[in-house]
């Protein structure tokens, strides 16, 4: 992961508002509307910023239910797009990129959510009203929020572990759990941590270490140190906030000699993630409504790219906002969610190396 200090980021916003970003320019679409006498008049243009492609979901997922929902909303729309991959710095270019062409509404997904509050503050000199989707931007003029109950994911993550070692027999007095936590900079991650902790606080299963990170190279190598330093015995359960990180975790364990994890967390509903839970390297994951979250976001996107305040049913900071509820994903309800909400296909999760568990498991 690339890191750029926070203070860097904003200093010569003045020459970020100045300049066209020519090495990131936004994919687009367009077409335009006609006026009663005939003429054409601009399409609505709105921009949406995704963050990183490490994690396969904006890609594959976000960016094209985003793209079909504005369409079935407003045909004639013209939509920008540009992912920041895993930069602030380049994700505020493409941003001023953006306002330079003219955008009514912006739907950014920070990458760094403290340094994007300069994005907000270039658009509303220009007053293009910005909505946070999926993570917060820290600023006091973000207009709305799209996202999901974060808070309520970790509490799922952490109580289908504790269930779990409940379950097994395993004792407190048995060893500890060790935490890869989402990177500091997105606020979603302390909102996960935070349900995560509520739950393992009062269960009586320690804490052995933590980190914060989204990067899946730096949580391997992380949990490679705490095997050495712990010993695979002692780690009774391995909370990941994501399913990369958990894929970072398994390969520690399997360069360790270890085949048999212990309980694991994820998040995202990720194809490898959900593999994992078949092969049985991981015990669960959490699926957000994605497609829902998308669609609600051009929704908001549209209205006020017409001058209208979208409905909210929550506040989020201060903001008004919308937020979708997770559900957990285990082995026995991947049929029940992400392949009933075809969200995966049977044929994506069962690749020749995992059709035999996939057929002990009834999924087919």
């Amino acid at each position: 992961m690339r890191k750029t200090p926070t203070g860097m980021l904003g200093i010569a916003l003045a020459g970020v508002l100045a300049m066209a970003a020519c090495s990131s320019n936004p994919t687009s679409s367009s077409t335009s509307n006609e006026t009663s006498s005939g003429g054409k008049q601009e399409a609505i243009t709105i921009g949406l910023l995704l963050p990183e492609t490490t994690t396969s979901r904006y890609e594959q997922k976000d960016k094209p239910y985003f793209t079909d929902a504005l369409k079935q909303l407003c045909p004639d729309c013209k939509l920008l797009y540009a992912n920041a991959n895993s930069d602030a710095a380049t994700q505020q270019e493409q941003a001023q990129s953006m306002l330079t062409q003219g955008v009514k509404v912006l739907v950014v997904d920070p990458w760094d959510g403290v340094a994007a509050a300069s994005i907000v503050a270039a658009a509303k000199a220009q007053n293009v009203p910005v909505v946070a989707y999926d993570r917060l931007i820290k600023s006091p003029d973000l207009a709305y929020v799209v996202s999901n109950n974060y808070e309520k994911v970790g509490v799922m993550q952490a109580t289908a572990i504790v269930e779990k070692l409940k379950a097994d027999g395993v004792k407190p007095s048995d060893g500890g759990i060790i935490m890869i936590n989402g990177a500091p900079t997105d606020n979603n991650a302390g909102n996960i941590k935070k349900g995560a902790l509520s739950v393992f606080e009062p269960s009586g299963y320690k804490i052995l270490s933590e980190t914060d990170t989204w990067d899946p190279t730096e949580a391997q190598n992380w949990v490679a140190g705490q095997l050495t330093r712990f010993g695979a015995k002692k780690i009774i359960a391995v909370y990941s906030a994501n399913d990369n990180n958990g894929s970072g975790a398994i390969a520690s364990f399997k360069a360790a000699g270890v085949n048999t994890m212990p309980p694991l967390s994820g998040l995202d509903a990720s194809v490898p993630g959900l593999q994992h839970i078949i092969a049985g390297q991981q015990l669960m994951t959490t699926y957000n409504p994605f497609r829902k979250e998308a669609e609600i976001a051009a929704k908001a996107a549209y209205a006020f790219a017409q001058g209208k305040t979208p409905e909210s049913d929550a506040t989020v900071d201060g903001h008004p906002a919308s937020l979708n509820e997770p559900v957990a994903v285990t082995l026995d309800t991947i049929m029940s969610t992400v392949i009933a909400d075809e969200f995966w296909t049977v044929a994506d999760l069962c690749t020749p190396e995992y059709k035999a568990a996939c057929d002990k498991a009834g999924i087919k």
